[in-house]
């Protein structure tokens, strides 16, 4: 089942301006809209970052959430919905086809993003330090990691005579990450295969690939899709024994074995305090877009040893957290 919250207004007034609901009942209006489906952990961080600058749902503020579950078309009619609202901000997450698609429906209300498409290049703001419009964020710089994943999980693994890559080609970071991970394989001297996915059935397509190319391990690239379906890529990952590498902290502490990557967590919380920041006053154009330079390398033991494995010392000194 996937992971969703179906959470409303407060009151029945979504649809009052917001000077009216402040004078009424206090309360500032968030919308939130997810390209995927809402992860409840994330969200929690999310929470967290409103309440550090003084914003707590159901007191001072409520969030008004609307997802797209991954069907991209729907974004625009949704974000059009949110608009609607009178909002104060509009918060967008799952993908960068979420805020392009809040981008496109308004001029006025601030927006603040977490993806990892460029924002520049996208058209979402004039420069990183200066955005100079209505959105603002957080760029996760995941799509230029799946080299340094694919060096990790060959260290994991390295009796894997080929290592089984799965990306999403409809990803708008596609040719990038394959670019990483072809570099690495052949500086690595490492043989891959490329497996695509963007439906729940091509997962199970690309992991019947992996049994019948006798891959000896997987790497899962970084994509808003595959973090919506952790759990079913995690138990496939199980079952088909198959020593796997997520981009996620996430990953590794629902049984993955490991992960390498910016802390997705922290992500929405810093979208959490600038949410409140905007709400406070201060404008999307002034505010930098944030992007993080901690990685995180989280290792699972029991998942380790489960498929049998015998993690090298040298990788296991060097990871941020092993989960034992």
């Amino acid at each position: 089942m996937k992971r969703r919250e179906f959470i409303t207004l407060i009151g029945g007034a979504a649809a009052w301006p917001i000077p009216a609901r402040t004078q009424q009942l206090g309360t500032l209006v968030i919308g939130f809209l997810d390209g995927q489906s809402f992860d409840p952990h994330l969200m929690t961080a999310f929470r967290e970052g409103l309440k550090e600058v003084g914003y707590i749902e159901g007191r001072t503020v409520a969030i008004y959430f609307r997802s797209a579950d991954g069907q991209t078309d729907r974004l625009v009619t949704l974000a059009g919905d949110i608009v609607g609202r009178r909002v104060a901000v509009i918060v967008t997450t799952g993908g960068g086809a979420a805020a392009l698609a809040a981008y496109a429906t308004t001029t006025t209300i601030p927006i603040v993003f977490v993806n990892g498409v460029d924002p520049v290049t996208s058209g979402l703001v004039m420069n990183l330090n200066r955005p100079g419009g209505n959105a603002t964020g957080v760029y996760i710089l995941q799509q230029v990691l799946e080299g340094k994943r694919l060096g990790l999980l060959h260290g994991l693994v390295p009796a894997a005579a080929l290592i089984a890559v799965m990306l999403n080609p409809t990803n708008a970071n596609f040719q990038t990450q394959l670019r990483g991970v072809q570099d690495a394989a052949r500086a690595l001297g490492q043989q891959v295969g490329i497996l695509s996915a963007s439906t729940e059935r091509d997962i199970d397509v690309a992991f019947a690939a992996v049994t019948e190319s006798r891959a000896g391990a997987l790497l899962v690239g970084s994509d808003p899709f595959f973090n919506n379906e952790r759990d079913e890529v995690i138990a496939l990952s199980a079952r088909h024994a198959i020593p796997a590498i997520y981009e996620g902290r996430e990953f590794a502490m629902a049984g993955g074995l490991a992960s390498y990557g910016t802390s997705l967590a922290d992500a929405y919380r810093q979208a959490g305090i600038y949410a409140g920041r905007i709400l406070r006053g201060e404008k999307p154009a002034d505010l930098p877009v944030v992007q993080p330079t901690k990685f995180e390398f989280v290792i699972n033991l029991k998942t380790a040893k489960t498929l049998g494995l015998d993690v090298p010392p040298g990788l296991s000194a060097s990871a941020d957290e092993v989960i034992e």
